[in-house]
């Protein structure tokens, strides 16, 4: 039987003043090596929050820096099958932070990121209901929409 290995993380729906948000294509951590749209976030770090982790991944991987994200709006807890991971099960708390537009910024990105991160973007709804590329999570359009629904009820 194969260890159980959690990796925590902390993902950021990061919306500009038209509701579009922001996307990075990725290579998945599998021998694969196939391309997906993931948003910002990454791993917490030993003795860090989730919040305190996605304040410092936003930071690190689009160079915006914040004090805060806000309240947790999605926890997704799932198994892992990249053959090439160093985990086999993830927890992933999302969080919303709003900004005016800006273009990534990766002064501050790992060597990993630095090779897995091939493109950033910001896609509006209907550009998500037309990807053809896999998006994570893979329901992220009915996540958008509930997140705006929510804020336009605000």
């Amino acid at each position: 039987m194969t260890e159980r290995i959690v990796r925590p993380t902390s993902r950021l729906l990061v919306l500009d003043g038209d509701d579009r948000v922001l996307l990075m294509k990725t290579v998945a951590p599998d021998t694969s090596r196939t391309a997906r749209w993931i948003t910002p976030g990454g791993g917490v770090d030993p003795g860090e929050t989730h919040v305190q982790a996605a304040v410092r991944e936003l930071h690190e991987e689009t160079g915006q820096v914040v004090t805060a994200v806000g309240d947790v709006v999605r926890v997704d807890d799932f198994e892992v099958s990249w053959d090439d991971a160093d985990h086999t099960h993830g927890h992933a708390e999302f969080f919303v932070v709003r900004l005016p537009h800006f273009e990534v910024v990766d002064d501050d990105w790992t060597d990993d990121e630095r090779t897995d991160i091939l493109e950033s973007r910001w896609f509006s709804l209907d550009d998500l209901t037309t990807i053809v590329e896999p998006v994570e999570p893979a329901d992220l359009v009915d996540l958008l929409r509930t997140v705006l629904d929510s804020s336009s009820e605000a």
